[in-house]
């Protein structure tokens, strides 16, 4: 089983526009109409889809860390900084945790790209 993945609104659209052309599940949040969600909200509808969280908000992924340290459950996350890290580099990594994890293995985790 592949991970599937949800994008928040601060991912550009190129991202997933080169995923879903490799074979990623990928949805927007925009296309779910959650755009305007606040993060922990955001978060929680990623993990009633069983979708892994893409961003490249940093508030994002410090609710992330929170519900680690507190032990509250979720998809998963991966975070690319906005500026350390290229739009290849974000299709890369995704295209490889997509394809070639498990859901299970990101449960309540915090991937940070590029990978290494």
């Amino acid at each position: 089983m592949s991970v599937k993945v949800y994008f928040d609104v601060h991912v550009p659209k190129a991202i997933a526009r080169e995923l879903r052309r490799r074979g990623v599940d990928v949805l927007t949040a925009q296309e779910d109409g959650a755009a305007r969600l606040p993060d922990p909200q955001l978060l929680d509808r990623a993990t009633s889809l069983d979708r892994v969280l893409f961003s490249r908000d940093e508030d994002l992924l410090r609710e992330a860390t929170q519900r680690q340290r507190a032990g509250v459950p979720f998809a998963g996350v991966v975070y690319a900084h906005q500026l350390r890290v290229t739009i290849g580099q974000c299709v890369r990594d995704l295209e490889l945790i997509a394809l070639a994890g498990v859901p299970e293995d990101l449960r309540s985790q915090v991937l940070h790209l590029p990978l290494r």
